[in-house]
């Protein structure tokens, strides 16, 4: 029995105090974990984002050292613009490089519209549908052989539910096709990698694929031999695509995609048409 006026034992209160600090202790364990697991998902996220800039460095510039073997004076070193792959080091970087010569597409902003039908059709067009979408190609870029009082062309437009109507003038991008009257998405994404805005009007065979000759062959036929450019064609080689893939030891990647015009009376040897990055 505890006598009057005794003084009650800690231990309560020693045992109270203790679970306090060790839920404390455990609130800071828990503090402490996640801003580890912070730094370390932001530390990881700035490696990343590091070695994805220099892929894009790396990349940027396998595209002017391209251009330097594509204007190489030497004939031995110098690049031909044929699509082969080369493998180039930026820096760390590994980058995959190839050049091709743009004059193997089809420019419909230059091209004849029988051109433009014969592409249509090779891609699985009917000859009606192709028809008039070449129709309404040349008419959107200003080619047409019988051109139609602008209203005509926006009432046309207006019915097709489209608040424009053709600007008549040549394209700035293949992407400005997507607003051309009877185009639809698919059509126009099996169309882009036989497309071109900066080609010549006349596409030269030997730069072309199976399907650009397909088609050459195709508008010729239905010519009945007749000329399918008023002149004598564009000689133009001198404008490539060029494409570059770089990958980075830490895991970054970038590609890049640019069109130049080479010639050494220009400046700087060559002009950058475009610049961006590639579809697929």
């Amino acid at each position: 029995m505890r006598r009057p006026g005794a003084q009650r034992e800690p231990g309560g209160e020693r045992g109270f105090a203790l679970i306090i600090v060790l839920w404390v202790l455990v609130l800071i364990a828990f503090v402490v974990a996640h801003m580890t697991a912070q730094g370390r998902t932001e530390a990881r996220i700035a490696r990343n984002l590091a070695a994805n800039a220099e892929a894009r460095a790396a990349a940027d510039g396998a595209v002017f050292e391209a251009i330097f073997y594509l204007l190489h004076p030497d004939p031995a070193r110098r690049w031909l613009a044929d699509g082969t792959p080369h493998d180039i080091q930026v820096g760390g970087v590994r980058v995959a490089v190839r050049a091709e010569d743009e004059a193997g597409r089809i420019n419909p902003s230059l091209a004849s519209p029988q051109l433009v039908k014969a592409l249509l059709e090779v891609l699985g067009s009917d000859a009606d549908a192709a028809a008039q979408l070449s129709d309404s190609i040349a008419e959107w870029v200003g080619t047409s052989p019988v051109a139609r009082p602008p209203e005509m062309a926006l009432a046309d437009y207006r019915a097709a539910g489209l608040d424009y109507g053709p600007p008549g003038e040549p394209l700035e991008s293949d992407d400005e096709l997507a607003k051309v009257r009877g185009m639809s998405p698919d059509l126009l994404a099996r169309l882009r990698p036989y497309l071109t805005a900066f080609g010549p009007a006349q596409p030269k065979r030997s730069a072309a694929g199976p399907v650009v000759a397909a088609a050459l062959d195709r508008a010729q036929k239905a010519s009945g031999g007749k000329p399918l450019f008023p002149g004598p064609g564009d000689a133009d080689t001198a404008t490539v695509r060029i494409y570059a893939a770089a990958a980075d030891p830490n895991g970054g990647a970038a590609t890049r995609l640019a069109v130049a015009r080479l010639d050494k009376a220009l400046p700087r040897g060559y002009a950058m048409l475009f610049w961006g990055t590639p579809r697929d």
